[in-house]
């Protein structure tokens, strides 16, 4: 899988820094559609603070995601651990079975309102991409090779971190750019709750009919999702291809 031609990746890059350090550029293309001679641009906080702050929450999540669901299918792919594959599917099913906005509703009466209900739906979300796609990367590694490496000596651990989990760390990567493109959408939701994200700019542009904020906060979600997609995938190629 490639990632984007370098052109439209730097055109995304550009784009993307005018939109957060520089908004008044495009306030002209904007301006039909804020109406009422609202302002086209949003300047009740910082886009480009917005955007750290959105980023930070998805890094938490995604991360402590990547340790939970990684360790299980490091777990379930091992002899002694094979028993409990159902469990922690079933486990890791949990934020799939329950839609974002509901977890944020059964999070909030016992973590209260801001950022930590936000992190927990989307560590929740984000667990089955990586779950499964390292299960499936870490079965597919063909056998002789591990024989091969228990033929030279390697114990059991060293067998795992040497020569399955460089194999299949391709199929990691991929389940780790789906998990973290879908955060990056899903987390605008966290704004309902409190918590700081882009969601604050659509909501704001909802709430006062403002369709330029709407476009504002959506337009900076989508190009990060794309430069991330593309990150990962060129990630996952240049494992996937060393050399």
């Amino acid at each position: 899988m490639r990632g984007f031609a370098p052109w439209l990746r730097l055109l995304a890059l550009g784009f993307l820094a005018v939109a957060l350090l520089a908004p008044e550029t495009f306030a002209p293309l904007l301006r039909p559609l804020a109406g009422n001679n609202a302002s086209p641009i949003y300047t009740q906080t910082s886009l480009a603070l917005l955007t750290l702050r959105h980023l930070e929450l998805v890094a938490i999540a995604i991360s402590a995601a990547f340790v939970v669901a990684a360790g299980f299918a490091m777990v379930v792919t091992r002899r002694f651990g094979a028993e409990f594959l159902p469990l922690s599917r079933s486990l890791v099913n949990i934020g799939q079975t329950f839609p974002p906005v509901a977890v944020l509703a059964l999070a909030v009466p016992a973590v209260g309102f801001g950022a930590v209900p936000t992190v927990i739906a989307l560590f929740l979300y984000a667990l089955l991409p990586i779950f499964e796609n390292t299960t499936a990367g870490l079965r597919g590694v063909a056998p002789a090779v591990v024989e091969a490496a228990r033929g030279v000596g390697l114990t059991p651990l060293q067998r795992l971190w040497q020569v399955e989990l460089p194999l299949a760390l391709p199929l990691m990567i991929a389940g780790l750019r789906l998990s973290v493109v879908v955060s990056l959408g899903t987390a605008t939701i966290g704004s309902t709750v409190g918590a700081p994200t882009l969601g604050e700019v659509i909501i704001a542009g909802l709430l006062s009919n403002n369709l330029a904020f709407v476009v504002q906060g959506a337009t900076i979600v989508g190009l990060l999702a794309i430069l991330s997609f593309d990150a990962l995938t060129l990630l996952e190629r240049r494992f996937s291809h060393p050399k």
